[in-house]
């Protein structure tokens, strides 16, 4: 078999790679309200799951440089598969076997997000190192199978407990963590392209004595909290903010989100090369923030879950985009680059939705809140989850505008 070949192999790794991250990331939202029925967990755990998942993670971006230096890429990324396949397995046991369940659905939690923020930063250099043309498109077409990872774990997990019944959540991780034992076979045997050599990539000071490094921090920390304050919340939102049915919800809402943001991602990873990539991201981020309008000022629920899947394909070029736009500006930052930027992101991951989850749990005992509630004829917990949403509408709102700084000669010396 050439090399070409065995190589190709590895890029389907590395798609598997991020399918595991998607159900790492998505899967806990899915039960959100099973959490709250089965173990009284209020808005504000829940949103401090999703804090917790991504402060791990941007633990990890921070150390994984030295770990992979350490252990090299092939051993750290077995690891990654494995600490995500023993999380889900610990989500489906701990919560029922511990008295405080919520704190066996933290230790999960912390578990699987070490495996996903591995992911997260060792996949995208791994496919950087693979593909020496057609970079930028090369890297959203692999960030796409997030999206189809999200699909499949949107679908499948409704489908599992509408036929096992809520009682049976806990056999759902279970079977979720056959895939990244799966995958941590196939990282066992296909090759890998070490990518820049620790002596020849940039190091974290000369990143970030470059300003326009630091603005693709800030995109990042927006890309992040525009694409999970919605895809966390969508299910949760979907049954108590629009009293749409568990299944119907879930469908409509994070399934649809997590379709339109494939779909986005296919069309630029075939057609990207002839599209500038920085006006592609402005467009999507004003896109953004009308799709965050949508969702929370319409009083139509199906427009509100319009509003999702819009907002989905907004969202589809942020984040890969970045971490093109970054490769072709620094070249040899490499790993180094790259774990920065996911670490940003990350952060933005995990502020978003905590941060709409502390608003909506302060707008149920706002007195303004509860007033229109009373007004209008508003549920209450509808009204404060829209609220919630509609406070991270600042995330879209600053990446339109620091999107819009890259362009002509912002800093100097330093033209894109």
């Amino acid at each position: 078999m050439n090399e070409d070949k065995k190589l190709k192999y590895t890029v389907f790794s590395c798609y598997l790679g991020y399918v595991t991250q998607a159900i790492v990331i998505n899967l806990a939202p899915l039960l959100f309200v099973i959490f709250q029925n089965s173990f009284s967990v209020s808005f504000e755990q829940l949103g401090r799951l999703v804090l917790i998942n991504f402060v791990i993670q941007i633990i990890v971006d921070i150390s994984s440089v030295k770990i992979s230096d350490l252990l090299g890429y092939r051993i750290t990324i077995i690891l990654a598969h494995f600490t995500c396949a023993l999380g889900l397995i610990l989500l489906g046991v701990l919560p029922s076997a511990m008295e405080n369940a919520f704190a066996g659905i933290v230790i999960s939690t912390v578990i699987y997000a070490v495996g996903g923020g591995l992911i997260e930063v060792l996949i995208s250099p791994v496919v950087d190192a693979v593909n020496d043309t057609s970079k930028a498109s090369a890297m959203v077409l692999v960030h796409s199978f997030y999206c189809w990872g999200s699909v499949i774990t949107v679908v499948l997990t409704t489908f599992l407990i509408k036929v096992l019944g809520d009682f049976n959540w806990h056999y759902v991780p279970l079977i979720w963590s056959v895939l990244p034992l799966i995958n941590l076979i196939n990282f066992c045997i296909v090759p890998i392209k070490k990518p820049v050599s620790a002596e020849k990539r940039m190091s974290v000071k000369q990143l970030l004595n470059s300003k326009s490094f630091i603005l693709f921090l800030v995109l990042m920390v927006c890309a992040g909290a525009s694409e999970l304050t919605v895809s966390q919340w969508a299910s949760l939102f979907a049954q108590k903010g629009l009293h749409i049915s568990k299944t119907v919800g879930d469908l409509l809402g994070p399934c649809m989100f997590a379709v339109f943001m494939g779909m986005g991602r296919i069309i630029y990873g075939f057609w990207g090369k002839k599209i500038n990539l920085r006006k592609v991201i402005i467009f999507c981020s004003a896109l953004c923030i009308a799709s965050y309008l949508m969702i929370t000022l319409s009083p139509n629920a199906f427009i509100s879950l319009i509003g999702c899947a819009v907002c989905g394909f907004s969202v589809s070029v942020m984040w890969p985009g970045v971490y093109s736009l970054s490769a072709v500006k620094f070249p040899l930052g490499s790993t180094t680059m790259f774990s920065m930027l996911a670490l940003f992101g990350d952060l933005g991951c995990s502020t978003g939705p905590w941060l709409a989850g502390l608003i909506s749990d302060f707008s149920q005992k706002s007195q303004l809140i509860i007033k229109l509630s009373n007004s209008f004829g508003y549920d209450l917990q509808q009204l404060s989850l829209k609220a919630g949403i509609l406070i991270c509408i600042v995330f879209p709102i600053t990446m339109l505008i620091c999107v819009s700084l890259l362009k002509g000669n912002i800093f100097k010396g330093e033209k894109l």
